[in-house]
């Protein structure tokens, strides 16, 4: 049985343009229906966080709206009573590549916080691109791209094929006038190929170790493509 880091955010609120804060954290499906694909499959799951903080979950992501109905949203509570691995995570900066088959970083608002320039997930995500393991990063999750940079300065990223929440779901969920940057924007700046698919419809991007989901409905398969480069 190998093991999958999930590398999480640590923020529970997201600075918006005017100075104002939104409470936000990491998205519950995009860390949850990954966790069971994965756990199904035999694996092990660590979770890492900046400063090995307990992470938060989006109180937006448990809402029904957002999960089909009560129902949806009373299976991803579920789910997350029963990810315990959430509850004890490790310090992000000690983390030893060389311990783990694959990464995965879930989304959320969150990341673009504080992932977005962290230098030790810089590195780790530098690194896991440089040594070919595999990567899965979803929706927001791509924030976390932006920090990594390699040792002539350029960003290891620049010219991948991959996907992430685009400047379309961010007008229609109501935050592209009020953020201070989009992530769509930044991941064509930095040189990725972004790849833009139907607004809220599954969509997954796999260039060489890279894998890559748009949102929160591309999240498990997004991980069943992880799991084909762990075969």
């Amino acid at each position: 049985m190998s093991k999958i880091l999930f590398v999480v955010t640590g923020a529970d609120h997201w600075t918006l343009a005017d100075g104002s804060t939104h409470p936000t954290g990491f998205w519950a499906e995009e860390a949850v229906a990954p966790y069971q694909v994965f756990k199904a499959a035999g694996h092990e799951i660590v979770v890492a966080t900046p400063g090995a903080v307990v992470p938060t979950v989006d109180q937006g992501s448990l809402a029904p709206e957002v999960n089909g109905g009560q129902e949806g949203a009373d299976k991803v509570a579920a789910a997350l009573a029963d990810f315990p691995e959430l509850q004890r995570p490790v310090e992000l900066a000690d983390v030893d590549l060389a311990e783990y088959a694959a990464v995965f970083y879930p989304g959320g608002h969150g990341p673009m916080e504080d992932l977005a320039v962290d230098a030790d997930s810089g590195k780790l995500l530098t690194l896991a691109l440089e040594i070919g393991m595999p990567l899965g990063v979803v929706c927001h999750a791509p924030a976390a791209l932006l920090a990594a940079t390699k040792a002539d300065g350029t960003n290891p990223f620049a010219g991948y094929r991959l996907t992430g929440f685009t400047n379309a779901e961010e007008r229609q969920a109501g935050f592209a006038e009020r953020a201070k940057w989009l992530l769509q924007d930044r991941l064509v700046a930095l040189g990725a190929d972004f790849q833009e698919g139907e607004p809220w419809a599954p969509k997954v991007v796999v260039d060489r170790n890279l894998v890559t989901g748009q949102n929160p409905a591309s999240s498990a398969p997004l991980a069943e493509e992880l799991l084909k480069k762990l075969a």
